[in-house]
């Protein structure tokens, strides 16, 4: 995993986005990355899949993630190109699943005050930075612990057992 992550801001500031606004439950018949990212984020935004580029990040408010404990919205985000979500919080149980899926959510309280749709953020994860190149402004969040990052860069949780 590169310590520095450059990307665009897709910001969704209200609360409780649910993993059915994520992928809608009408496409949980694949597993592939590919197929799911089609429909991320389809019943919020029509338009995501279209303006979203490899390397992107989700900009959120409290509780991101909610509703059934379907892997497959993490499945949908980095299929899609997103690399990572800030927001306000996260859901206990879709906060495990992207950490186990090596997929990064990223508490950071104020950032969704912030940043604009279409900020160019640059991240430092290991030192718990955000630069918001466009503004020329830096905000800090909690550097995640060293385990994670461990996780982050063997791919996840079974990538993990496997190399040990």
């Amino acid at each position: 995993m590169a310590e520095t992550l450059k990307g665009n801001a897709h910001v969704y500031s209200r609360d409780d986005i649910n993993t059915d606004e994520i992928i809608p439950a009408r496409y949980l018949n694949s597993d592939k990355e590919e197929e799911l990212a089609e429909h991320a984020m389809e019943d919020l935004d029509k338009e995501f899949i279209n303006k979203v580029k490899g390397g992107d990040f989700i900009i959120a408010g409290e509780n991101f993630g909610c509703g059934s404990s379907r892997e497959h919205a993490i499945w949908a985000l980095r299929g899609s190109g997103i690399r990572a979500v800030f927001a306000k919080s996260f859901a206990r149980i879709f906060y495990r699943n992207a950490v186990n899926n090596g997929f990064l959510a990223i508490e950071c309280n104020y950032v969704v005050k912030k940043v604009k749709n279409g900020n160019e953020l640059e991240i430092n994860i290991k030192k718990g930075k955000i630069k918001n190149l466009t503004k020329k402004e830096e905000y800090k969040f909690a550097p995640l612990p060293e385990f994670t990052i461990e996780l982050m860069e063997a791919g996840g949780l079974l990538e993990y057992i496997k190399k040990k």
